[in-house]
């Protein structure tokens, strides 16, 4: 354990070994026997303390001194002096069990069972903790203990604060430590106390402080997660805000009935089909928030009231809170032209997972048409074959692309909320970012170099809404690169970081998004209604990204990436057209996100790995039915099926149900036989073309 080599036991050792089983056994045997028949005497209640002395983790043991311990409490005859005297003896018991175990679950959590009672002294705690501490000052048992013993002894954080500075003196290696002063130093902030109201004053000595340890041992991580922490507390908002949403506020929205617009008064990013005669407004907050309906958020229109609207948040989890949720608006047809408001945040409620109130109300407002139309004899079907493929897209005309850039303002990238960072924010990154380019520049360190990548992200996140680029991106994605090069063990880590700055570097510009947006060769005869398709194919993507820049978009290129996952591409509540071929998908769980895209039509997640692994491994990272996530929200009472095939294939059944595609490719998977093909159209009736051909 810990790169200590393994050693034959010597035969004296063996057999100390076995006596010492032995005597372990009957004391078990008799222990046990005390305790079925609930007998308290004195000596059943020294036999478990032998028990615990020799093996401190039994939590029988302790468990049944517990009962002991009430028995004699109870007792007619009890009175201050013996129940001071049985606590007494509780600790002392504890005590022994430690110095055997001091890293032992059950005796800690005993003692604190016993000061809760309240008849014992306190004030002899922090001296055994001080021994326990110089014996392993990293322990966390005891420093978990410690923040018990100081919240009895109501010792104040300030002081307690000063405790984990002078235990970083004696080791800058100390991680309980530094993780003690994190807990400290958060609830300070919290409660606003005197000289932590501002986190300006606080945070830059404690990046002075952190300086000390990571300069004096640049290998050593204790330091690093502490300057994380540090780095989260300097970016991260208390109050959540809205980032985004669609529509955006000021935008024109065209709602096409049965067949897709192709005039030219609208701009191409805001035309959208549907043949429900309603459309999502799709809310994306900073962080996950909870407490979002039609009385934090009010919707006014002629035509719908607020009241009937039902917000879903959208989470792999399936829980009440998420930074996405959705509301579908339903337009009729006799009401061509309508103005949406909607209000975010002006009523109480929205609040975030920290506990933090939504506090910048917001109001939305856009315009809505709707073009009824009867589908022409001479259109293409709603089953034509739509191929995201190289041949199939063209480069949009000077005249096409200036009018695409005259509307980029009306996306949904603009309309979040613009909000200032304080100044002390962008000096103390600035500061850091100074700090670690000369560390760097005098040893050559890892986790160096994530912390600059991630210093340099973070000061670009904060300046992007005024300088309208990201000033850093080519460096980080550049750290991330050599990255991958000097620690394999974490490849894959620094690869879906450098995922996400690269599309946050895609989306960060009118110029560089354009870069991507192609034409569709048919847009007139395409079932899907607006021409822009947003071409990520070809990148070395590994995660996706950027979904609050993204949620206009309807026809999405992904092929030809490294996709292991595809979660947060729910957010993307447009998209009707979606290819995912040629990445990395292992299982069928893997497209769970998909199930809440309702306007998805046509799916392409050919030639990727789906079914090679007998295992599937993201069922404990994405939810499924064993997680009571996938099909949670079916009837209990409901017969899902009786067909065995569809039994046989219940990831397919699960995942697959509730689409309402037209198209779907899935030819190049091990699991894509006839005989699953056959499960799928059972599964999908509305299908009406599987890998290219057309089904009867």
């Amino acid at each position: 354990m810990h790169g200590r080599p393994r050693k034959a036991p010597k035969p004296e050792d063996e057999a100390a070994s076995s006596a010492k089983a032995q005597k372990l056994r009957a004391l078990q045997t008799q222990f046990f026997s005390f305790h079925h028949n609930k007998i308290y005497t004195k000596e059943a209640v020294e036999l478990s303390a032998k028990l615990l002395e020799i093996n401190p983790e039994s939590y029988t043991a302790w468990n049944y001194r517990k009962l002991a311990v009430e028995h004699y409490l109870n007792l007619p005859d009890c009175n201050p002096d013996s129940i001071k005297s049985v606590l007494d003896d509780e600790l002392r018991v504890v005590e022994n069990a430690l110095r055997q175990n001091f890293k032992s679950y059950g005796a800690w959590h005993h003692r604190k069972w016993v000061l809760s009672k309240g008849h014992s002294s306190i004030d002899n705690e922090l001296r055994l903790l001080d021994k326990f501490q110089k014996a392993d000052s990293r322990n966390f048992h005891a420093w978990n203990y410690r923040r018990f013993v100081a919240e009895s002894m109501k010792r104040s954080e300030q002081d307690e604060l000063k405790y984990t500075e002078d235990m970083i003196y004696a080791n800058f290696s100390n991680y309980s430590a530094w993780h003690n002063r994190s807990v400290l130093l958060s609830a300070l902030f919290d409660k606003k106390a005197e000289g932590f109201l501002l986190k300006e004053k606080v945070l830059p000595e404690e990046y002075e402080f952190i300086h000390q340890a990571i300069f004096t041992d640049p290998d050593d991580q204790s330091g690093w997660f502490y300057h994380l922490w540090l780095l989260d507390q300097t970016v991260t908002t208390d109050s959540p805000l809205l980032a985004s949403s669609w529509p955006g506020h000021g935008s024109d929205v065209l709602l096409v009935g049965d067949r897709c617009y192709n005039g030219s008064a609208f701009s191409p990013f805001s035309a959208l089909h549907s043949d429900s005669g309603s459309f999502p407004i799709v809310l994306y907050f900073n962080q996950p928030v909870r407490g979002v309906n039609s009385s934090t958020v009010t919707v006014e229109c002629g035509f719908n009231k607020n009241e009937d609207l039902l917000w879903k948040p959208l989470s792999a989890s399936n829980s009440q809170t998420a930074r996405v949720w959705v509301a579908h608006l339903k337009v009729p047809s006799s009401d061509l032209h309508s103005t949406v408001e909607v209000s975010v945040g002006h009523t109480k409620g929205i609040i975030s997972t920290r506990g933090f109130e939504y506090s910048h109300p917001s109001m939305l407002s856009f315009k809505v048409h709707v073009q009824p139309m009867e589908r022409d004899s001479s259109q293409v079907s709603v089953a034509e074959s739509i191929s995201l493929r190289e041949e199939n897209f063209k480069v949009y005309g000077k005249q096409s692309e200036e009018s695409i850039i005259d509307s980029f303002d009306q996306l949904i990238i603009k309309n979040g909320r613009e909000t200032t960072a304080s100044n002390w924010r962008f000096e103390a990154l600035a500061k850091e970012i100074e700090c670690f380019r000369e560390l760097l520049s005098l040893v050559d360190c890892k986790i160096g170099k994530l912390t600059l990548a991630r210093l340099l992200k973070a000061y670009d996140a904060m300046s992007y809404p005024f300088a309208n680029k990201l000033v850093h991106s080519e460096e980080v994605l550049e750290l991330y690169s050599d990255l991958m090069k000097l620690d394999r063990t974490h490849y894959q880590f620094y690869k879906d970081e450098r995922s996400i700055v690269l599309l946050q570097k895609v989306t960060s510009s009118k110029g560089s998004l354009l870069q991507h947006c192609f034409q569709y060769k048919d847009s007139v005869s395409s079932a899907i209604c607006g021409p822009i398709c947003l071409r990520l194919n070809n990148l070395s993507l590994s995660r996706m990204g950027a979904f609050e820049k993204l949620l206009w978009v309807e026809m999405l290129d992904l092929s030809h990436n490294e996709l292991q996952s595809i979660e947060g591409l729910e957010a993307m509540q447009l998209l009707s057209c979606l290819s995912l071929r040629n990445n990395k998908l292992r299982s069928l769980t893997a497209l769970e996100p998909l199930r809440k895209l309702k306007l998805l039509r046509i799916l392409d997640i050919s030639y990727n790995q789906i079914g090679d692994h007998s295992i599937d491994t993201t069922r404990y990272v994405c939810s499924s039915p064993l997680s009571h996530s996938v099909g949670s929200e079916l009837n209990r009472d409901e017969t899902v099926t009786s067909d065995v095939a569809l039994i046989n294939n219940w990831e397919a059944f699960y995942i697959f149900k509730d689409f309402n595609l037209n198209q779907l490719d899935i030819v190049g998977n091990t699991i894509a036989d006839e005989k699953f093909k056959s499960v799928l159209v059972k599964i999908m009736p509305k299908l009406k073309q599987l890998d290219g051909k057309l089904l009867d």
